[in-house]
């Protein structure tokens, strides 16, 4: 008896949480499909449900889900997503997670402390992921937290582009805000010409998050252009603390420049009323119009995430968007 043969078709389907589905939409504007039917809604003691509306039996799944306030909700939105594909015989699921929840817990730094950064990727494991795409971890080593394929994608050459095209025609510097950033600010260098690079040395109470106790700049800054560098902006007071630093040193000018703009708490008020003078982003994250002011410039990350998506999609390569340095 002969085999059963068939030519099968592989079909991309693009999946929302209701965290920030802007995002997802311009995505599916560059790939030109559209986002599947979705169904959810919490019941009243707080539970998700979420059912999707067409049959996805088959399909390479991609869940875009932005991790903002109240980020357990989103995350639980996101986990269940998956759960609903995996059951549905979704033939691959990708989880897309802009923003990494809770990577800034990853390692220990006293006893008796989780590492949170794993359990998420544990998470979205159990849960059913077989691959994870995010933008700019806060260290490369999540990557190894998750048992599959992880796509890294970085937000430099957006980041750096509008820099060269706002400043390029000034003295700049590059500037670490600490000295664990220090391996990414060199890459800003290398992608600005070969700037100089400075950083900032300082000092932390571990009693007290988001709270520096000292800055001092090493490097020149004077009568420069500093370009700070962070992968995030929480609630704004490091980096509004080091662009004081670096007045202090004499610099000329300070631009904040960080993937993620989560603006936490009195951010926006705090970026507003200092002496900055352009803080610059990705839309990894929703910033509501009420959260906007004249410094910021928002930058669309949607079509890396849909080429990185469509890469994955038709097996090619994803390094290759970043000239193979992912």
């Amino acid at each position: 008896m002969s085999a059963i043969r068939q030519t099968t078709s592989k079909s991309l389907m693009l999946f929302s949480g209701r965290a920030y589905p802007e995002l997802t939409s311009e995505i599916a504007g560059h790939l030109g499909v559209t986002p599947t039917p979705t169904a959810a809604y919490e019941f009243a003691n707080g539970e998700l449900f979420v059912r999707f509306e067409e049959s996805v039996r088959g399909c390479d799944a991609f869940v875009v889900q932005s991790h903002t306030a109240p980020i357990n909700t989103w995350l639980m939105e996101q986990l269940i997503m998956v759960d609903a594909l995996k059951r549905a015989s979704a033939k691959r699921i990708t989880v897309v997670a802009p923003f990494f929840p809770y990577a800034r817990q990853d390692k220990k730094h006293r006893g008796r402390e989780p590492i949170s950064a794993r359990l998420v990727a544990d998470m979205f494991k159990t849960a059913g992921a077989d691959r994870l795409m995010t933008v700019d971890l806060h260290t490369a080593q999540i990557q190894g937290f998750f048992d599959g394929p992880v796509d890294h994608l970085f937000a430099l050459e957006l980041l750096v582009g509008h820099v060269k095209e706002r400043w390029g025609d000034r003295d700049i510097t590059v500037v670490s805000p600490d000295s664990g950033r220090v391996r990414v600010s060199e890459r800003w260098t290398d992608a600005l010409g070969g700037v100089p690079l400075a950083f900032i040395h300082k000092t932390r109470d571990p009693m007290r998050p988001n709270e520096v106790k000292a800055n001092r700049v090493v490097g020149n800054v004077e009568g420069r252009v500093c370009i700070l560098v962070d992968d995030m902006i929480d609630t704004g007071g490091t980096i509004v603390k080091a662009a004081e630093t670096l007045f202090e040193a004499g610099a000329a000018d300070v631009i904040v420049c960080a993937t993620h703009g989560v603006l936490s708490g009195s951010a926006v008020d705090r970026l507003k009323n200092s002496q900055v003078s352009e803080v610059i982003v990705t839309n990894t994250l929703p910033i509501e119009p009420e959260r906007h002011f004249d410094k910021l410039t928002v930058l669309s990350i949607s079509p890396l995430l849909a080429r990185a998506i469509k890469e994955v999609f038709e097996d090619g390569s994803v390094t290759s968007l970043f000239g193979g340095a992912s």
